[in-house]
């Protein structure tokens, strides 16, 4: 059975420049990582930075299913002006963003951040507290720049892993290999590669 990865982050578009194009090259890597790998990508059926995570997995052969906020895909496309394209199948939870958030994380066996703001912030604490593998994309700006200091500030025990690379291949088989391994309780401090 395939291992269900969730990648989220930035819904926005990556900003222009030099900033802007080595992010999206980086949110390219990641999704071409998935490739010939036992994996299902699973994402927010989303835009921005997480759109091109997913195009890029599809694109090099990963099934990709989303899970929309919306009810149905007429919703989808013109309420929350989401798109369809990047998707091989799209859930339609009928949950609005934040319900939509907790499908999605649940649904994972594996979570990783990519830059992200506030509703990556709600996606990575569901995250931590569901116990998951969290992978932090790190060098990408946003939650998965901030995880080691949030979880200073405000960790409890709750059996997640945390793991950061700037590396995409490197984080996915950090995380692949904590999964088989039946990772335990949050380390002290987060394993940088």
């Amino acid at each position: 059975m395939n291992i269900t990865v969730g990648v989220m982050g930035s819904a926005s578009d990556a900003s222009e420049g030099p900033t802007g194009d080595a992010l999206r090259k980086t949110a390219s890597a990641l999704g071409r990582s998935f490739a010939g790998r036992d994996v299902v990508l699973m994402t927010g059926a989303t835009s921005g930075i997480v759109y091109l995570v997913g195009k890029a997995a599809q694109t090099s052969g990963v099934f990709h299913i989303g899970v929309s906020p919306a009810t149905a895909h007429k919703e989808h496309v013109e309420l929350y002006q989401l798109p369809t394209d990047a998707c091989d199948l799209i859930v339609y939870t009928g949950f609005g963003l934040k319900g939509r958030n907790v499908v999605l994380v649940r649904s994972c066996e594996i979570v990783i951040f990519i830059a992200g703001a506030m509703g990556s912030l709600n996606e990575f604490t569901i995250a931590h507290d569901e116990g998951k593998v969290i992978g932090c994309l790190t060098g990408t700006g946003g939650v998965a720049d901030e995880a080691d200091y949030l979880l200073q500030k405000f960790s409890k025990d709750t059996g997640a892993s945390l793991i950061q690379s700037q590396h995409p291949e490197q984080l996915l088989d950090a995380c692949l290999t904590a999964l088989r391994s039946g990772h335990s309780a949050l380390p002290p401090k987060p394993r940088m590669l």
